[in-house]
């Protein structure tokens, strides 16, 4: 009886504190007078990236980093083909210019830079039974440094806009700056919280009707640290505020690629096996998949996010069968 209480209690959790969520970061938007997908990009996909982050980082601090891997590009297939693909069948998403210029071919970026990094010994004409394929701590270094630079050009940008909207009043709507905290404060508490019990719930309930562990793992433990993502993006894109929806996804990846994983394999070399490279392929494919969905209408609509969300089932098929 205690799982599904905890499965009812998490899902409450999450709806709500995404609701705050959203909220709180809409209006921390207008009253900086920034663009609504400066907050999703950073705030909202950094604050829901955090079950993400809290998994891979323990796990990489443990020596038990091999998690990270399969953990942020599992996270990276589900924002990326479900969350978004959720979004476009509620609302039509609009994309915006920056973000197909910017923060778009970014996300791709950060997927051929990780296969590159996977198969350097590969590519450096190293091979036989000894050589393993790592993320070494160089290599996270390298991450963090795109990351940063990630985080300058939203600077830049958010700054940007600053300056062309001064002199003007704050938009309607906003809530004081305190209490626009609050709600975000709040809100970030209840999805992470709610996320875990929903996991921990969900997980005790397939366990109990016979399900293996690492069926759960692949599906309800990878899918559940992504629930932050999917809640928060579907209630903002209920809320119209599609640029805070599909900044979260799009900017949780980029999180997840290169801040979380090069955060693991600079406290701990991650070693990569050959199914996880194929994976990284799968996510590339699939990025650019939907970046020609964006690119060819400037949105995305329900069709093609149903599209995707047929694809993210296909793709749990493989990784269940293979």
């Amino acid at each position: 009886m205690l799982p599904y209480l905890f499965l009812i209690i998490g899902l409450v959790l999450l709806v709500k504190g995404a609701d705050l969520f959203v909220e709180g970061s809409s209006s921390i938007a207008k009253i900086l007078r920034v663009p609504s997908i400066i907050i999703g990009l950073t705030i909202v996909a950094f604050g829901t990236s955090a079950p993400e982050a809290a998994v891979s980082v323990t796990a990489s601090i443990q020596g038990q980093n091999e998690i990270a891997v399969g953990n942020v590009i599992g996270s990276n297939m589900f924002n990326l083909l479900v969350v978004v693909g959720m979004c476009a069948v509620i609302r039509r998403v609009r994309v915006k210019r920056s973000m197909i210029a910017k923060e778009f071919p970014f996300a791709i970026l950060s997927c051929l830079i990780l296969i590159m990094m996977a198969l350097d010994t590969q590519l450096g004409g190293q091979s036989g039974p000894g050589v393993k394929n790592l993320l070494s701590r160089a290599d996270g270094i390298i991450l963090l440094i795109f990351f940063a630079m990630f985080l300058y050009s939203l600077i830049r940008f958010a700054l940007d806009s600053r300056r062309q909207s001064a002199g003007q009043e704050t938009e309607q709507g906003a809530m004081s700056i305190s209490k626009s905290i609050l709600f975000s404060l709040a809100g970030i508490a209840g999805v992470i919280l709610g996320g875990k019990l929903t996991v921990d719930g969900a997980s005790d309930i397939a366990a109990s009707f016979g399900i293996s562990q690492k069926l759960i793992g692949l599906t309800v433990v990878a899918i559940g640290t992504s629930l932050p993502e999917l809640v928060t993006s579907i209630v903002a894109a209920r809320k119209g505020e599609s640029d805070l929806a599909l900044g979260n996804a799009i900017g949780s990846n980029i999180f997840n690629a290169f801040f979380i994983l090069g955060m693991s394999s600079a406290i701990s070399p991650i070693p990569f096996d050959m199914t996880s490279v194929y994976d990284m392929v799968i996510l590339g494919a699939a990025s650019l998949l939907v970046y020609f969905f964006a690119v060819s209408k400037k949105k995305i609509y329900r069709p093609e996010g149903i599209a995707m969300i047929a694809a993210y089932a296909a793709y749990m098929v493989y990784i269940i069968l293979r």
